[in-house]
């Protein structure tokens, strides 16, 4: 065999602790399948003396992960400690002049700063893989840059964020209510620190962008990613949406159109019978569609010690075999800047309201409708709750921003009992 591959962890959570389980315990495998030996030399942490379940004593420890990224007996930085900022990119961007490659687990750092460090890595001649920044488990990178790089992909589209299906299909499965069971995950520990970068959507918006620039060539944009988050998803409307033979799902849509490219991620309505309506509890699921291989649906674990950790070292062991590919598929330089969508493509929506128990409510609001240019599909009107009426209707396909007007205009006929709720309907 050739020479060892010398690793440098910085960051011993749930993930770093899971890579260096892997290591000690598959050390020949993996040797194997990489042609080299992979080998541990130093680690970093916050906290020196926590004890992590794991053997350490083996490894050089630095106090400042910056030194880390710098020795000279490191090959590959391996960065887990997460953030944007902070000491992450600092040790990211000294890995980078030290002429290391690097391996990070961190989607908010490459969302935001992707493209100036992957200029910066390109220019050294060295890489910067991120398989686990992405859907854990789901080898969903190296499909988009490797297996499917003979096609031009038309439509990237998928539930990235396993505390939100939770909630979505406990809701749906148990009945009860968006804070019910928002407190059940807090307490199982599936909520971030900060629960908005789950339940708010920006976790999954982070991934999005990453895969959009990938799929379609252009500059990491989180910016121009439209997030909604399912805080406003209630109880009726996961009941109501069942009726009408839909799920719904935390979905990202990224898409070039010709206004620009279309990146959002927001609650929508999908078929129950579709695959991405069958996803249940804390798994994720990708949907890449190309020209030549039509829709390609990628499932499994989206987060987690073993799976994050699992996509870690495939990266740590394409760099072993000498496997080099530019950060988002093509040179960084080659990417382009792609303004965002004006507008969503149209779809049809659900829409719920709640309406005052009078002669010509409905009628009101089907003009108000009308007059906005949004025809209605189905309509159905549910059990009286005195003093108002459950309605729900579906569009036929409209753009978002008619539908807007239209909402803005409904308190103006006097009829609405409270504000109405609008879901996209997405065609999968």
């Amino acid at each position: 065999m050739t020479d060892r591959l010398r690793l440098a962890i910085a960051g011993l959570g749930t993930v770093g602790c899971g890579v260096v389980r892997i290591l000690q315990r598959h050390a020949e495998m993996l040797a194997q399948r990489a042609g080299r030996p992979i080998e541990i030399v130093a680690v970093s942490a916050r906290n020196r003396d926590k004890d992590r379940g794991i053997r350490l004593n083996a490894y050089d420890w630095e106090d400042d992960p910056v030194a880390l990224a710098r020795r000279e007996d490191v090959d590959l930085f391996i960065e887990l400690i997460g953030g944007t900022d902070g000491p992450a990119r600092a040790a990211t961007e000294a890995a980078i002049a030290a002429g290391k490659d690097v391996v990070t687990a961190n989607k908010a750092l490459l969302a935001l700063h992707g493209h100036e460090l992957a200029l910066a890595a390109e220019t050294r001649g060295r890489v910067i893989r991120f398989e686990a920044a992405v859907a854990g488990g789901i080898p969903v990178i190296k499909a988009l840059t490797e297996g499917l790089a003979g096609n031009e992909i038309t439509r990237v589209m998928g539930v990235m964020n396993g505390t939100c299906n939770y909630i979505l299909t406990r809701m749906q499965d148990s009945g009860r209510s968006y804070d019910d069971v928002f407190a059940e995950a807090r307490d199982l520990g599936y909520l971030e620190a900060d629960p908005t970068l789950d339940v708010g959507g920006i976790d999954a918006g982070h991934k999005l962008a990453l895969l959009a620039a990938i799929a379609f060539g252009t500059r990491v944009d989180f910016a121009g990613v439209r997030l909604e988050g399912i805080e406003r998803v209630s109880i009726e409307d996961i009941r109501q949406a069942a009726d009408m033979g839909f799920r719904i799902k935390l979905l990202g849509v990224a898409q070039m159109t010709g206004r620009g490219l279309e990146q959002r991620m927001s609650p929508c309505l999908v078929p129950a019978a579709s695959p991405l309506g069958q996803l249940e509890n804390a798994a994720n699921m990708v949907v890449l569609e190309g020209d030549s291989v039509g829709q390609i649906v990628l499932r499994g674990a989206g987060a987690g010690e073993g799976p994050t950790a699992s996509a870690v070292l495939s990266d740590v062991i394409d760099i072993a075999r000498g496997t080099r590919l530019s950060t988002f598929g093509q040179p960084a330089a080659s990417l382009r800047q792609a303004g965002p969508a004006a507008a969503a493509a149209p779809a049809p929506y659900y829409l719920r309201l709640k309406l005052h128990d009078r002669p010509g409510a409905l009628a009101r609001i089907a003009t108000v409708l009308g007059e906005a240019g949004i025809s209605i599909d189905r309509m159905r009107q549910y059990g009286h709750e005195a003093p108002a009426a459950p309605v729900l209707i579906v569009t036929h396909k409209t753009s978002r921003d008619a539908l807007d007007a239209a909402i803005e205009a409904m308190p103006a006929t006097g009829v609405l009992a409270e504000a109405p709720v609008a879901i996209r309907i997405e065609q999968v």
